[in-house]
């Protein structure tokens, strides 16, 4: 087996490509044109998970995509999530070459465990993707949560990458002291980090921390509210997209808000992944790679942070599948 430092993998090992494509609520038929034509645009960078449902037609997508000499493998930096219900060691491996076998491929640039939440085990022959509620057909249904230490699971996904079955392994949605913690007795340390990062929820205190830490950070829902609207779960007034500073600095510089909020994203280090259906704004997106926002114009939009957190398990979990379970303070 391979030694912890000769797998360890920091920022040195390349980290994201600063801009890529979100597929969380890409809806299945439109997720292999929208790959394919985002690979065609520019974009190497697609972000995708067992739990959005759409992996197989996104790697209809990839497969087009070289297919017609758009790009090579090796020039794509594919991520897929550990789904809860496959937290317990011996489930990892199945997880991820399920994810493997839907997306068509051999190995993921990155593979990261999607919420520090474990559930209890759904086959895939049950229901895939197995969503939060463990039985809908109860008459209660509600979210199964078992006692799976994190590290525990950590040390599956180490395996993977001794494997070569993924490149890199990471996390989603953890604190600082879950991150410490992990970091203490790893093997293979983090080398993503992916939260929800927008105007209105800077994190400040735990980019310093990864940054210091020498681990990556994807920002997901970067945009912020558009994401939650059609959910319930934010109000389109409370969309940074419509700030005053944001519109301001848009009109100051020629670019969108949507341009400008991205470009925020990319400025601070962290890779962004906006998600969109609709292929006119892949390339609207895309160009936010191209501006450049002075030092005031990004204290000004940082400004903006109010601790606003629209994707909160603590909030949707009781609401949505009948069980209080937070996992921020």
């Amino acid at each position: 087996m391979a030694t912890s430092s000769a797998r360890t993998i920091t920022l040195a090992d390349t980290p994201p490509p600063a801009i890529g494509l979100g597929l969380w609520k890409v809806a299945r038929s439109d997720a292999p044109a929208l790959v394919e034509e985002a690979i065609r645009v520019g974009y190497r960078h697609i972000d995708s998970a067992c739990d959005y449902g759409n992996e197989v037609e996104a790697g209809q997508g990839i497969r087009r995509a070289i297919e017609k000499g758009l790009c090579r493998r090796e020039d794509l930096w594919i991520t897929s999530k550990l789904w809860n219900t496959y937290h317990e060691p011996q489930h990892v491996r199945p997880a991820v070459e399920r994810s493997l076998h839907d997306l068509g491929l051999e190995s993921l640039d990155l593979y990261l465990v999607h919420f520090p939440i474990a559930l209890e085990y759904v086959p895939f022959e049950t229901r895939y993707p197995p969503e939060w509620i463990h039985d809908p057909a109860a008459s209660e249904p509600r979210m199964k949560p078992i006692a799976v230490p994190l590290a525990d699971t950590w040390r599956a996904m180490e395996d993977l990458v001794v494997s070569g079955l993924v490149r890199r392994i990471g996390l989603c949605n953890c604190s600082v002291a879950l991150i410490r913690d992990l970091l203490a007795g790893a093997r293979i340390r983090p080398a993503v980090l992916q939260v929800e990062l927008h105007p209105f929820l800077t994190q400040d205190k735990l980019l310093r921390f990864c940054r210091e830490s020498s681990i990556a950070v994807t920002g997901f829902s970067p945009l912020g509210a558009p994401s939650y609207v059609p959910l319930g779960m934010a109000t389109a007034a409370e969309s940074v997209l419509n700030h005053p500073v944001v519109t301001g600095i848009a009109a100051a510089i020629g670019r969108t808000p949507a341009q400008v909020v991205l470009r925020w994203g990319m400025q601070r280090g962290t890779a962004v992944i906006p998600k969109t259906s609709h292929p006119e704004r892949l390339r609207e997106n895309l160009a936010a790679c191209d501006v450049s926002l002075s030092s005031e114009q990004m204290q000004a939009i940082s400004s903006l942070d109010r601790g606003r957190r629209f994707n909160d398990p603590g909030d949707f979990c009781e609401r949505a599948f009948g069980t209080f379970f937070p996992i921020y303070e």
